[in-house]
């Protein structure tokens, strides 16, 4: 890995690319214990203000993927993507002062993420394809690997502070240092060297989405694990947004015990990304998606109310199995979806893999409070479970190799 590491560095534009990627992570790792927490710590607050909350963040990036798809194949990615991260500082900023300053309120706080869900909707498609730009193909499966491991060290550190932090100073320092990372990886990927996109604007934006359709559609094995991810999203969103805070809730040490569930889910990413660098899949998709149906033991362990150490380990299995697909699904799509297309293409991944994310935040609350949060995890995990085997189904999925 060290010698990876040592090729890959001499690139220009890696060293930015990874250095911001561990530095955002690092704020990301804090914000999620940091907003949950700060939400329900405000008078008469309950589980259907944590849904709005984090649905008004997930709403809007869904709304506007497509258009981020159009304008990350228009112009420079690196710009796109360090733009939308020092812009969106000042919104994540906001929402840290207003706890710390005492005016924290939910109205407030879905304002402050929506319009960074806006933002996020520019970020997805530019950031999958600024690496394209930086490396070879060849040595992308290894860079995305790497680029992941730094972002896992960097959530890692995050989440396993996040709770001290929070529980010792609140939820608005925390907020407040993951408004600096933002600031500080844009800085990092706007000042890539990148050459402009050859694209510019001369076709209509309708005529550009037609096109990143073609090519979407065009691949059975994109289609149908877009289609599972539908459904898998939409479990674990909630899950990771809503469900598991409010499981850990009345434990007494709430934040301290998601934050262990959030870090070693993490490490667990970590050691994905390593097996991910070691390894070559000949299936790759096959055995990602099967790794991935594994992850729903996370949701039964919760559901189950089983002792923090065995919860913990099947975060620990649920971090392998996401990193290990992460990395085998994002290298797949680089190698076989044309660049100049590329993030048209990423932008209907994202549409389809979140369509129902925002709807699971949403209603996941509300059901938890009428049926009781352990039903609705083991709902979940049966979810998880079925999207992630029922592609598995189509000869594509598991036959797709890497070209060479």
């Amino acid at each position: 890995m060290k010698r990876d590491l040592a090729e890959l560095i001499r690139i220009p534009g890696f060293t930015s690319v990874i250095s911001a990627r561990f530095i955002s992570n690092l704020g990301n790792g804090l914000s999620p214990i940091a907003l949950a927490y700060g939400v329900l710590s405000l008078p008469g607050s309950n589980g259907r203000d944590l849904s709005l909350v984090m649905v008004a963040r997930f709403l809007p990036m869904v709304m506007f993927m497509l258009f981020g798809g159009v304008i990350g194949d228009r112009f420079k990615r690196n710009r796109i993507v360090g733009g939308a991260d020092i812009i969106g500082s000042f919104f994540a900023g906001t929402s840290a002062l207003s706890f710390i300053f005492g005016f924290a309120s939910v109205p407030l706080l879905c304002l402050m993420g929506a319009l960074f869900g806006i933002l996020n909707a520019l970020w997805w498609p530019a950031m999958s394809g600024v690496l394209p730009e930086v490396l070879p193909k060849e040595m992308l499966q290894r860079g995305n690997a790497l680029v992941s491991l730094a972002s896992n060290f960097g959530f890692v550190f995050g989440a396993l502070i996040g709770g001290t932090v929070v529980t010792l100073y609140g939820s608005g320092w925390a907020l407040f240092v993951d408004a600096v990372s933002f600031l500080l990886a844009g800085i990092l990927v706007w000042n890539i060297d990148l050459p402009s996109l050859r694209n510019g604007a001369k076709n209509s934006m309708l005529h550009d989405l037609r096109v990143g359709w073609k090519e979407f559609i065009s691949r059975s094995w994109v289609v149908a694990v877009v289609l599972g991810f539908t459904f898998i999203n939409f479990c674990f969103e909630a899950t990771i947004a809503v469900l598991g805070p409010l499981s850990f809730k009345g434990t007494g040490h709430g934040p301290r015990d998601w934050s262990f569930n959030l870090a070693v889910w993490t490490i667990g990413m970590i050691v994905g990304g390593v097996i991910s660098i070691k390894v070559h899949f000949k299936r790759p998709l096959a055995i990602g998606m099967i790794v991935i149906a594994l992850s729903s033991t996370w949701n039964f362990s919760i559901a189950l109310g089983l002792a923090l150490p065995l919860v913990l380990i099947t975060a620990f299995i649920t971090g392998v199995a996401f990193e290990i697909f992460t990395v085998v699904w994002t290298t797949a799509m680089q190698k076989n979806i044309p660049e100049e297309s590329y993030s048209r293409v990423v932008s209907y991944d994202a549409l389809g893999s979140f369509a129902l994310a925002p709807i699971g935040i949403a209603i996941a609350g509300p059901i938890a409070e009428i049926i009781g949060t352990s039903p609705t995890l083991y709902f979940c995990g049966a979810i998880t479970l079925l999207g992630a085997l029922i592609p598995l189904a189509v000869k594509s999925v598991r036959q797709l190799t890497y070209p060479k």
